[in-house]
């Protein structure tokens, strides 16, 4: 018994991958605007297993794709958390706030943002399955990046 409950302290601390939570959109814009990419906002709350899934199945994969890491950056908001958030403008606010004055009320959702925090896809609200899930990811992803660099193809 004791060899078995000598191994909990480890278990419980190890963490499950996670979605980097958003801290500074403004920060993140600037990287994005050098490299050319869209972000991509999970709006989540604790508890939520339609999140959870929507993380584990389709977005966790995304980010360890290596490809991705050129495309898009991948954050998320938690809309029932009051964790400090600097919003694209540079302005303080928090997690709930920020997600309110978005519109996410229903988890999970995913925005898609150009540089400027404009919106560049309409959002994804709800989860079906993985399959038709990654490929409306993907999609918004794509659809966001010809929206980025429509201004430069004008030239």
């Amino acid at each position: 018994m004791l060899l078995i409950l000598s191994w909990l302290p480890l278990a419980a601390g190890a963490a499950a991958p996670r979605l980097a939570p958003a801290q500074d959109l403004a920060a993140d814009a600037d990287a994005m605007r050098a490299r050319g990419t869209v972000m991509l906002v999970l709006y989540s709350r604790h508890g939520c297993p339609w999140c959870e899934r929507a993380r584990k199945e389709v977005l966790l994969p995304l980010q360890s794709a290596p490809e991705s890491e050129k495309r898009v950056v991948l954050r998320e908001i938690a809309i029932d958390e009051d964790a400090p958030l600097t919003d694209f403008a540079g302005r303080r606010t928090t997690h709930r706030r920020f997600a309110a004055g978005e519109g996410a009320r229903l988890t999970p959702t995913l925005i898609l943002y150009g540089p400027d925090g404009r919106r560049l896809a309409e959002p994804l609200v709800g989860y079906l399955t993985a399959d038709f899930y990654a490929e409306y990811v993907n999609r918004t992803i794509e659809e966001g990046l010809a929206r980025l660099q429509a201004p430069s193809r004008r030239d």
